[in-house]
């Protein structure tokens, strides 16, 4: 037998017999076939008295009724999903595997955790990229030694015979001296251990300083990970299977209860009908909706199949731009909080045209272990009644792409909103006038699962924007968290509306010369900002919501010759996610309520309480809501409870009576 595996490169790359380069060299087992025979793999495994092993996705129970043969026994776990080794994909893959160890233990928990604290067991997990060989090296005090190796890995349904494996074994000292080495430079290397603590904890989710990377973290005081190139072939490959099985599932039928599929030419004819059927469907999907790929590396932008023409005529640009600004000085006319109204429709349109570019940004965040918190790709603009809220968001998606799209409420569910995203590229999804119920029902579970397309790596899926009126009563923590809100409080009279032409003449007339000098001048930024973000030294997350304004002032600027509006500033992610902003409704209510009728509260300095009767419960769950940790808010009923000094800060009042209100209060 000569030299030897699949466990690593050689160095001195050489040339191949047909004259090609082909980086490091490999080693090679070479083996003399002896001949097969039938077995078992207790007669396989039986007769030794340690076992290193290492294996992929792997059957745990098989493993602890394996490890019954062996007085010493080390196992190591790999697996075949996590594909770039990122902080979050080992700390994934960690965690599930500890709670699977934990589930199938059972009786014999107390059995593992004895024999890892006596030594005898040592399990570990991979942390960064294993051999995909599956090896058990066997061997006995009398010195007999044995490697068993394959395709099998340690599951019932591969040692058992009910799945075509190869699997092979060398008796004798040199293959299992040579396969030690590696695995011993392998355990050291690339693997943690798992220790008892880390069996013994309820929720390894929840006490991630028990996993075992954090554990040799904190023996090592530091541990260097480097993630894959995720761009080779066959993880593209598996990608695109993964997507095409989607695709291909809601056209398949249903195993039976035992899971089996009886198959009938006549079924697959059904099947190929079905297929055809639903990719008719998404392409008539693909006509109505738009489709924007922004590719941020090559420098172009293509909608519907088209290039789209990066430099437009300054007079065209200047067009635009003279519409979009009478468009919103329309809003001049309405009742209410109008200049408030005008600020966060500007920083809504300024989140809304720099959305193409959030699945890129999230998908470097996510490769480089970066928050996807600051790149939201949804967003809510709700309020009063003819606040023109679908007007606003007609317009800015015409701006875009010049044509106007939406999605009625009843259309929406998560199931359809999945459909969507991976059939509309860029341009956001409108939904238009969501109810309060189809809102929490739908919507919020929508919004934070808003993991779409990070596992697989898409770039060109679009943002999903949601219209709803006043009954939209409360937003959770977790929804405003991840999307960009927009809350009115302004509108029209019904006859104002029905004579308001303003809105038709812009969208018949504005084009789309403004958003392609903008498109022009993201793509020359934002690859800078990706490219920090690969940056372990960066003291903050790049900002693309404040590129992506100062891109749009600069274009407003240069084509107007008067001063520009007061709404029209330079924003950062401060101006969407500070407390001050996602408290805007309470702080506002608050001091409201604190202006008109200070009865509504109870102060107590000794207990360093504030007590606000809302009147409501649902007015007590909004502000609840809204309000920042430090006040450490509760609720009782209609009243909300909180830190007296973190509300005098918070709210900026001093919550002291006056004399009369004390005096009214008695």
């Amino acid at each position: 037998m000569e030299n030897l595996s699949l466990f690593g490169p050689m160095e001195n790359p050489e040339v191949k017999p047909d004259g090609l380069p082909d980086g490091n060299n490999i080693d090679v087992v070479r083996m003399d076939f002896v001949g097969a025979e039938t077995t078992s793999w207790q007669m396989l495994f039986s007769g030794f008295d340690q076992l290193h092993a290492i294996t992929y996705s792997s059957g745990i129970s098989f493993v602890y009724r394996l490890l019954k043969l062996f007085k010493q026994a080390e196992v190591i776990f790999g697996c075949d999903e996590v594909i770039s080794y990122s902080l979050q994909e080992v700390m994934a893959y960690q965690c599930k595997l500890i709670e699977r160890m934990r589930e199938n233990a059972g009786k014999m928990k107390l059995d593992l955790v004895s024999r890892i604290e006596d030594e005898s067991l040592r399990f570990y997990v991979a942390r960064s990229v294993l051999s995909h060989e599956k090896i058990y090296l066997l061997s006995a005090a009398d010195g007999r030694r044995r490697v068993v190796m394959g395709s099998a890995n340690l599951s019932h349904n591969a040692f058992g015979g009910r799945q075509r494996e190869n699997i092979c074994y060398i008796d004798g000292d040199q293959a299992y001296d040579w396969y030690m080495d590696c695995y011993l430079s392998l355990r050291e290397s690339s693997t943690d251990q798992i220790f008892r603590e880390t069996l013994l904890v309820a929720d390894s989710s929840e006490n991630l300083e028990e996993l075992p990377i954090a554990r040799t973290v904190k023996k090592n005081k530091v541990v260097m990970l480097q993630t894959t190139d995720e761009q080779k072939e066959e993880i593209r490959f598996a990608l695109d299977v993964k997507n095409l099985t989607a695709q291909f599932a809601p056209s398949v039928p249903k195993p039976d209860k035992k899971g089996k599929l009886l198959l009938s030419p006549e079924k697959i004819k059904t099947i190929r009908r079905q297929v055809v059927a639903d990719r008719t469907k998404e392409k008539e999907l693909r006509s109505e909706y738009p489709q924007l790929e922004v590719f941020t590396s090559e420098g172009y932008v293509r909608l519907n199949g088209a290039d789209v023409n990066l430099s437009p005529a300054k007079e065209e640009v200047t067009h635009d731009v003279l519409l979009f600004l009478k468009y919103m000085e329309g809003y001049e006319k309405f009742h209410g909080d109008v200049e408030n109204m005008q600020r966060r429709y500007f920083e809504f349109a300024n989140w809304f045209f720099c959305s193409p570019f959030m699945g890129c940004m999230r998908d470097m965040a996510v490769r480089y272990n970066q928050n996807l918190l600051p790149y939201p790709v949804f967003g809510l603009v709700y309020g009063q009644s003819k606040a023109g809220k679908t007007s606003f968001l007609e317009t800015l998606l015409k701006m875009m792409i010049g044509q106007k799209t939406k999605l009625s409420a009843p259309e929406f569910t998560r199931s359809s909103m999945e459909g969507l995203k991976r059939t509309v590229r860029g341009a956001p999804i409108i939904v238009d006038d969501l109810t309060n119920t189809r809102f929490n029902q739908h919507a919020i579970e929508t919004i934070k699962n808003d993991d779409f397309g990070v596992a697989d790596h898409l770039v060109h899926y679009p943002a999903v924007v949601i219209s709803a009126n006043e009954d939209v009563k409360a937003v959770a923590p977790e929804v405003i968290r991840r999307t960009v809100i927009c809350r009115v409080q302004a509108g029209l009279t019904n006859t104002e509306v029905m004579r308001s032409s303003v809105v038709r003449m812009v969208q018949r007339e504005i084009g789309t010369a403004f958003y392609r000098e903008y498109l022009r001048r993201m793509l020359e930024t934002v690859p800078e900002l990706l490219e920090m973000m690969k940056s372990d030294t960066a003291e903050s997350t790049p900002d693309i919501l404040a590129a992506s304004s100062q891109i749009i002032v600069s274009i407003l600027q240069e084509s107007c010759t008067g001063t520009l509006p007061g709404y029209v500033r330079e924003l950062t992610l401060e101006d969407y996610f500070s407390e001050r902003v996602t408290g805007s409704y309470a702080i506002k209510s608050i001091q409201n309520a604190w202006r008109t009728s200070p009865s509504s509260f109870t102060i107590s300095a000794r207990n360093n309480e504030l007590r606000y009767n809302a009147g409501a419960t649902w007015e007590a769950d909004r502000i609840l809501k809204e309000l920042p940790e430090t006040l450490e808010a509760h609720k009782t009923r209609d009243l909300v409870i909180m830190n007296l000094e973190q509300a005098k800060a918070f709210f900026g009042i001093n919550f002291k009576y006056s004399l009369i209100d004390r005096l009214l209060k008695k």
